[in-house]
């Protein structure tokens, strides 16, 4: 009981002394504490005592592939803070190299009896990837949002990014800047959101496109990038902002200087793009609105249990900076 109450004390940010008083029911204690304090034990897997136990915080789990890209982030502030304003407690669940893998992530989840979970990448949109967590989480009847493309066998409503717009706009600034060899830096083949984009490039283009493959690394950009360059590519579109940064390394190895001899265009318009040399030409999700929608969505079956299963495409916006310029002739 000792241990409980320290932990609890810990997460909720308050006193034991208070924690025993919100558990005993006990007066002088403020909503906003007894709440955090109720959260605290939901959060960290205690049971309510059982007159407690009808007031459950409704949690929401977001579940992101890692946090070293920014735009994961800045989604992540945008859903929590959506979900705080709809009375909902945002449970953030990140995933980092050689940590907890999603799968177990979701298990905790329903442990832990959320209201419905948002993702944003992961392995929903890997077409080689298990995805049997997720038939779980239908087996439970959760309501359940994806960000960006994923599997269509899965059945959950979607929130994206149109990838064919995205690279219609990147690729079209670049030929008006005179550039005939363009190339492509996107993630693994079975990434659907680089098939997409893939997809969206041969239409474009009327032909096959110059493609390297990558993970979502600024060193694997890199390597990728170095091969299209060395076969005379001078403009490149990344897949992600981080692509695009491993492009630009690639292209000032090989004595390149961009964008006189190499135009790159990223995806994202993650923060801080502003600030790196040179400015980064990109692709800008709309974070705000795709986050609102997300939460949108999930409220929506959570609260009126409506069933969506459809995908909302929301068109990007080419961001123009100093990573492109005119082909040289």
């Amino acid at each position: 009981m000792t241990k409980r109450l320290a932990e609890v004390a810990k997460k909720a940010g308050v006193s034991e002394a208070t924690v025993s008083r919100v558990l005993n029911g006990r007066s002088g204690v403020s909503e906003a504490t007894r709440t955090s304090v109720l959260t605290a034990l939901d959060v960290l897997g205690y049971e309510r005592p059982t007159k407690l136990r009808g007031e459950r915080a409704r949690l929401v789990g977001l579940v992101l592939p890692e946090l070293q890209n920014p735009i994961f982030p800045a989604l992540a502030e945008v859903v929590t803070g959506s979900l705080a304003q709809r009375g909902f407690t945002p449970a953030l669940c990140a995933r980092t190299i050689g940590g907890v893998p999603e799968s177990d992530y979701v298990e905790m989840l329903l442990d832990h009896q959320v209201s419905g979970v948002i993702f944003a990448g992961g392995s929903y949109a890997l077409a080689d990837a298990s995805h049997e967590h997720y038939r779980r989480l239908t087996e439970r009847g959760l309501p359940v949002v994806l960000v960006n493309a994923g599997v269509d066998e899965l059945g959950f409503p979607r929130v994206s990014t149109d990838d064919a717009v995205a690279v219609e706009q990147a690729y079209g600034h670049l030929r008006s800047l005179g550039h005939e060899r363009i190339g492509m830096v996107l993630g693994p083949e079975g990434h659907i959101p680089s098939r997409r984009k893939l997809a969206a490039m041969i239409q474009a283009s009327g032909a096959e496109a110059e493609v390297e493959r990558s993970s979502f690394s600024m060193e694997g950009a890199r390597v990728a990038a170095a091969k299209l360059l060395e076969r005379g590519v001078t403009g490149i579109i990344c897949a992600s902002d981080v692509l695009a940064l491993g492009a630009i390394r690639a292209a000032r190895r090989l004595g390149k200087a961009v964008p006189a001899d190499v135009s790159v265009v990223g995806f994202d318009d993650s923060a801080f793009m502003t600030c790196t040399d040179p400015p980064l030409t990109t692709v800008r999700q709309p974070i705000e609105t795709m986050g609102q929608a997300a939460v949108d969505l999930l409220v929506s079956q959570i609260d009126e249990a409506r069933e969506f299963s459809d995908e909302l495409l929301f068109e990007p916006e080419l961001v123009v900076r100093g990573s492109t310029g005119p082909a040289r002739k």
